[in-house]
């Protein structure tokens, strides 16, 4: 069992580049365990487990489920505001990224942690209740839906402050989650967020009424990561 994780933080970095990124990670992770399918149990190697966390410039990311009429405006006024636009291989809908707001991609082989899609979702919900808790926010599970929302048992209020969403081969993953901790959310009312037409977006920001610490932030997250997956850090 290897439950040791490299963490890196690319800061401010392109979508597409850190996409990019993944993809080498997440292609390395898989051609190990495709490699080690023929070899002898003494001759097996251990696969790589990364945490890349990063911000991004303004981009809406469309999932292999999601419908392009959730994207509200059309192509010519995302280049004058200067919003890049990927149909992208994780599941899920629409989402917003941009700066302000902490974006995890873990690439783990789960045959390490669980092979178990559902409960790894909800282990990265729960590191990010955990964190939200230190602030005195309660995060919540919205039933029938993913991500991380307040007041999740009153429909009228409901409001999602962590996106998530993944792509899994051969049980690794990746792609991640996207926690608001103070993005600016105008940019949510460019797109129908996630396909959900009744649900608000809201950020850490907006609900403490002051700017947290993204860097502590951070800190916290990758903290409480650490913790749900019962794993160690390695530089």
């Amino acid at each position: 069992m290897n439950r040791k994780v490299i963490f890196k933080d690319l800061g401010n970095i392109d979508y597409k580049e850190a996409w990019d990124y993944q993809e080498s990670l997440f292609r390395e992770v898989v051609d190990k365990k495709l490699a080690n399918r023929n070899l002898s149990e003494e001759e097996k190697q251990f696969t790589g487990n990364y945490l890349v966390f990063c911000e991004h410039p303004h981009v809406f990311t469309l999932g292999k489920s999601g419908s392009e009429e959730n994207l509200l405006i059309k192509q010519e006024q995302l280049q004058q505001r200067n919003i890049a636009y990927y149909k992208i291989n994780r599941g899920g809908d629409i989402t917003y990224h941009g700066p302000g707001q902490v974006i995890a991609y873990p690439i783990f082989n789960l045959d390490y942690f669980f092979t178990d899609i559902h409960r790894y979702m909800r282990a990265l919900e729960e590191a990010v209740i955990l964190m939200l808790a230190e602030y005195g926010i309660k995060g919540e599970r919205l039933k029938g839906m993913t991500g991380v929302w307040l007041d999740a048992d009153h429909p009228a209020k409901a409001r999602k402050i962590c996106a998530m969403g993944v792509r899994t081969s051969h049980w690794v993953t990746m792609h991640g989650i996207a926690l608001n901790v103070n993005p600016d959310l105008q940019y949510f009312s460019l797109i129908i967020p996630c396909g959900i037409t009744d649900k608000a977006v809201t950020s850490m920001a907006k609900e403490l009424k002051y700017e947290p610490d993204v860097n502590e932030v951070k800190e916290r997250l990758k903290k409480h990561i650490a913790a749900v997956f019962e794993m160690d850090y390695v530089v």
